[in-house]
């Protein structure tokens, strides 16, 4: 399974220049992202804002550019570049295919154009070959303004020297030959980003997998009011961002994996309290109902009749059960109506699916729980503040020698940040 190693944004909002992990250029004095990822803080400081991010990168690939600078009320490009900022806003990602495959740098900008308008000002996928041990990557993607060159199949790009030397004008204009392994990449649309379009093409596999990561990435904005509507019977193979078809998601693993959804059903009734079994109910006028029976009640209860806290619960425990789990798994404040006893519980069960050896998902969350953070290990959390400028600062709370030597001695990591130890303000 994919994971990120170093996560880089520029100019999002209160996101000035925030790097989590490891990045190529930092690769010697960093150590990458774990499996599970939680970001901490006080209200205000940028934990929803890094959240949005990589909603964004993802709505660019879904939609293009402008379109996603309107999503989820971002308010357009204006809204979301930093204040007083107007450099492009960039996003550097550090990923790896899987654990044997050699890490790939990505990374994007994007600036307005003449109009006003939101575009891709440059693109840029990196990778090391297999026999290259020391230098700077090679390039097999490269775009300026819409126009560059890619690559073919698993040849391998040219140099940092040789393309700093490259003068992509000439090239597109023909004054330079076009190579056997290289294809001359002049974007029609310049608010589409160039793995969105390049990523469809079998003679792109490295692009095209990339692609496939990033729209394999899941961000949960679940409600429990969404998931309490009726929605049309119809199986569906994932929840959706907002979990209104989470009857759907339960009718498809009833038909589709009929045995383990059994199994499923049973480990999350044994995770929620009071609840025995759960299944679907077709009415005449094709909705679908999710039924809960609770061991106390012989008629079952509906999900318009559970508390939010069920809900999400269940909501959380189907996602990770997945068969084909999203490579990559943002969840904000997962804790909002959760008793605060079942919280070790679920963090236990986004760690332990983490690190399923090649079939779990990547889990980065944001909360303000301490019971949450407190079954969390410090490698595990990043604490996000605000600087005196206004802008967002991130650290790893293993960084700090006294947060160590306090865990060491046994004192929960949740407490400590009760207890403002982890708090520099």
């Amino acid at each position: 399974m994919a994971s990120i190693l170093g996560f880089r944004v520029r100019n999002f909002r209160s996101l000035r220049d925030v790097t989590l992990g490891q990045l190529f250029s930092q690769r010697e004095h960093s150590v990458a992202l774990t499996p599970l990822t939680a970001v901490i803080g006080r209200n205000g400081v940028g934990k929803s804002t890094l959240f949005d991010a990589f909603g964004f990168l993802s709505d660019c690939l879904r939609l293009g550019v402008e379109e996603a600078c309107d999503q989820h009320n971002r308010g357009g490009f204006s809204r979301i570049r930093s204040q007083g900022i107007c450099d492009p806003i960039e996003f550097s990602i550090y990923y790896r295919e899987n654990d044997r495959s050699r890490p790939i740098t990505y990374e994007v900008s994007f600036d307005i154009d003449n109009s006003g308008r939101p575009f891709v000002k440059s693109e840029r996928l990196r990778q090391r070959r297999a026999n290259q041990s020391r230098g700077w990557p090679f390039s097999f993607l490269i775009l300026n303004d819409g126009k560059g060159l890619a690559w073919r199949g698993d040849s391998f790009g040219i140099s940092l020297e040789a393309e700093q030397a490259l003068d992509l004008d000439s090239i597109i204009t023909g004054s330079e030959e076009e190579s056997s392994d290289t294809e001359i990449v002049e974007m029609d649309d310049p608010r589409r980003l160039g793995i969105a379009t390049l990523g469809s093409l079998r003679q792109h596999p490295r692009i095209s997998a990339f692609r496939r990561f990033i729209e394999g990435w899941h961000l949960s904005y679940f409600t429990p009011d969404a998931a309490r509507s009726l929605p049309l019977a119809g199986p569906q193979r994932h929840l959706n961002v907002h979990g209104d078809n989470l009857g759907n998601v339960v009718q498809f693993m009833e038909r589709e994996h009929p045995n383990k959804f059994k199994e499923i059903l049973t480990a999350i009734a044994e995770k929620i309290p009071g609840i025995s079994a759960i299944d679907t109910h077709k009415t005449e006028d094709g909705r679908l109902l999710l039924r809960f029976n609770d061991k106390g009640f012989n008629d079952p209860f509906f999900a318009q009749q559970m508390s939010d806290g069920t809900l999400k619960v269940f909501a959380y425990l189907l996602l990770l059960e997945d068969p084909t789990p999203p490579p990559f798994l943002c969840i904000e404040e997962p804790e909002n109506g959760l008793y605060h006893k079942l919280l070790e519980t679920l963090a236990a069960e986004f760690r332990s699916h983490a690190r399923m050896k090649g079939g779990g998902s990547q889990i980065f969350l944001t909360t303000h729980q301490p019971y949450l953070v407190d079954a969390l290990r410090p490698d595990e959390v990043w604490i996000m503040e605000r600087a005196k400028d206004g802008f967002s600062t991130v650290r790893r709370a293993s960084d700090d020698p006294l947060i160590e030597n306090m865990i060491h001695e046994g004192i929960p990591l949740g407490s400590l940040w009760y207890s403002d130890y982890l708090d520099v303000q």
